[in-house]
């Protein structure tokens, strides 16, 4: 399952709606992750409604198509050994875009009690580090049921916006990931192209002759 839990974009199937009770068992798994302090502060915003569906992905597609797109930062434009995967992961980006409106549930997790707008790295690796592993754990709760997710932080580049439109209280609830989660196209994923272990591990200090990423430059960070 870690091996095959891919970003699914193309293959969503917006004609199958996800039962609730499948929501609520992924959400229960998921706050089985760590919790900083045994204080759980993941919240799920599950939007189904059509209306509000439509103008949280409006607001990703505004920002995908007009911001995004046509940045340094935009994967299809972003340097990597395989060029040729590197160009199909950016149309199934771009392909996400379009399926967005479609999907019938948009899930967004989000930090509850605090904001790290400026916080030091001590405090933002803390608090979030109670989020992320929530998320990635719904998200394979997700796949042991035969849906499909797309880790995205698109949409925190207009968060109050979204915020808005969802009744999220702004100053006290930190957005921090979106996914939408729908069937898939057939259920056969593979592994993605990654480098080998010993490509990446520093062993005991920094050797900076190892595999080097790419930086990060502006809209970049939110994909």
């Amino acid at each position: 399952m870690l091996a095959t839990t891919r970003a699914v974009r193309k293959r969503l199937d917006p004609s199958r709606e996800v039962p609730e009770n499948l929501i609520r068992e992924c959400v229960s798994l998921a706050l089985q992750a760590p919790a900083g302090s045994n204080v759980p502060r993941t919240r799920f915003v599950v939007v189904r409604d059509p209306e509000l569906r439509a103008a949280v992905a409006e607001i990703y597609s505004d920002i995908y198509l007009n911001t995004y797109r046509e940045s340094a930062g935009y994967i299809g434009r972003v340097e990597a050994k395989d060029a040729e995967t590197q160009q199909r992961t950016a149309r199934s980006a771009d392909a996400l875009e379009r399926a967005l409106h479609e999907v019938g549930t948009i899930v967004i997790a989000c930090l509850d009690g605090i904001r790290l707008d400026g916080a030091p790295a001590f405090a933002s690796a803390s608090m979030l580090g109670g989020v992320l592993p929530a998320m990635w754990s719904f998200m394979l709760a997700a796949r042991a049921r035969g849906l499909g997710t797309c880790w995205t932080t698109m949409h925190l580049a207009r968060e109050r916006d979204v915020a808005d439109v969802l009744g999220i209280p702004f100053d006290t609830v930190q957005q921090v990931c979106l996914t939408p989660l729908a069937y898939t196209k057939g259920e056969k994923f593979g592994p993605a192209k990654r480098p080998e272990a010993d490509e990446i591990i520093h062993w005991d200090r920094w050797d900076s002759g190892k595999l080097a990423a790419p930086p990060m430059n502006g809209i970049a960070r939110a994909s």
